[in-house]
């Protein structure tokens, strides 16, 4: 027998209960009333990016990271010193002819944080420099291990061509690597059962809500014959439908009736709680503050403060120095770190702990104050122009080593008498 919702809204199911053709058992009754067993669920990526928290997770991290100023620079004994040039303006201007290089980084990210894995090949010019940077797509990219030298085959379709590229020329940043050193493992995939349960949730939440979150019920009263229960069931979704349709909030039942729900109780499921913890789940598999996927409800001012600062320590400066490691090796070759003027890349995150304005003006003037800044790198930290005899190194006068502190003028009395 069809619920009162399947009347009222259209839907029709033949498979009823009182036929014989329907096999009576606990999954096939679940089914009956709607309720999916787990392992009926098909997880894909595309489907656990249709999770709010995942795609709010995914965006959140690969914008934020690609973002960051990536800075060359050079290591001498008189300290580091940043450089520009072609390579400064490969990691910071156009990757290629095609992309920015903000494009490419947050599309090198996303593919990190969805299939576990990103890769960028570099291209070279005749002095073996780095010209161009390009994206491969991981479900396209075989890796393995030939004569114990890792390489990287590349076939971007059926017809193309297969690219093969060494290990020195291809940027690689694996969510984890698995046992082999080789395959990896990626955060979607690896989590899918707890991701699984968040779209079971978002599914039957989708179910509960639909049609004005009305629950499938039944009918019961005294009726004489099957006939008289299927025509006061027919009546009374045309009575539903009507009161749905034109926003009321009751209907009336004939003496001797009742409604009772089907299925399972929204509100003892405690839905809201639910979605609560499966977002805290989320957080955890990308290692996010849960303030950063929008769950505010234990934030306040200064903890909403700290998780700031423990989201660019723990994770922004982590996957920042992952990335780091692969452009120094891969950019400059493993000579580079034994050389005695080394090349290195480094992101700029200080734009994500700059604070307030008092708070920062504050810290640049203590660094000004105490010979850590010179007045231009603090007005080039705030993007300002420098300005002449700004590039001199200063400190307060008034501390000084015991003793050698200045004589009072003849004729004046020392302090505190």
């Amino acid at each position: 027998m069809a619920t009162i919702l399947d009347r009222v809204f259209g839907r029709e199911n033949r498979n009823t209960i009182e036929s014989p053709k329907v096999r009576i058992s606990s999954e096939s009754i679940a089914a009956y009333f709607g309720i999916s067993s787990g392992n009926q669920i098909v997880v894909t990526d595309e489907k656990l990016l249709g999770i709010p928290a995942v795609w709010a997770a995914v965006n959140f991290l690969s914008r934020t990271l690609a973002a960051l100023p990536l800075h060359h620079f050079e290591r001498g004994d008189e300290g580091p010193r940043r450089l520009t040039g072609s390579l400064d303006a490969l990691l910071n201007g156009a990757a290629n002819d095609e992309l920015s290089a903000y494009a490419l980084r947050k599309w090198f990210w996303e593919r990190t944080f969805t299939t576990g894995r990103g890769f960028a090949a570099i291209e070279r010019d005749a002095r073996g420099r780095a010209s161009d940077l390009f994206p491969l797509e991981p479900s396209k990219v075989t890796v393995e291990r030939i004569g114990g030298v890792r390489q990287y085959r590349y076939k971007p379709g059926a017809s193309a061509k297969e690219e093969i590229y060494k290990a020195a020329d291809v940027i690689d940043v694996a969510f984890m690597l698995r046992e082999d050193g080789v395959g990896h493992y990626g955060p979607l995939q690896i989590c899918r059962d707890s991701l699984a349960t968040a779209l079971g949730a978002k599914a039957y939440g989708g179910k509960i809500f639909k049609n004005g979150g009305l629950p499938a019920v039944v009918i019961e009263g005294p009726f004489a014959s099957v006939e008289g229960a299927s025509k006061s069931a027919d009546e009374m979704a045309q009575v539903m439908a009507k009161a749905f349709n034109e926003n009321k909030p009751a209907v009336a039942l004939p003496n001797g009736h009742t409604l009772k729900p089907v299925g399972i109780d929204p509100q003892k499921m405690q839905m809201t709680e639910f979605q609560r913890f499966l977002i805290e789940e989320i957080a955890r598999v990308f290692q996010l503050p849960p303030i950063f996927l929008h769950e505010l409800t234990r934030g306040t001012f200064s903890n909403a403060e700290q998780q700031d600062l423990h989201f660019v320590k723990h994770v922004v400066v982590q996957w920042a120095r992952a990335f780091e490691g692969e452009a120094d090796l891969k950019l400059f070759g493993r000579d580079n770190y034994a050389k005695k003027r080394r090349q290195y890349v480094s992101h700029n995150v200080d734009g994500l702990l700059r604070g307030d304005f008092q708070t920062r003006m504050e810290g640049l003037a203590k660094a000004v104050q105490n010979a850590i800044l010179t007045p231009n790198e603090a007005r080039a930290l705030e993007n300002r122009q420098a300005l002449p005899m700004g590039d001199d190194l200063l400190i307060q006068g008034a501390t000084v080593p015991l003793g050698s502190q200045p004589l009072a003028p003849a004729g004046t009395s020392p302090p505190n008498e």
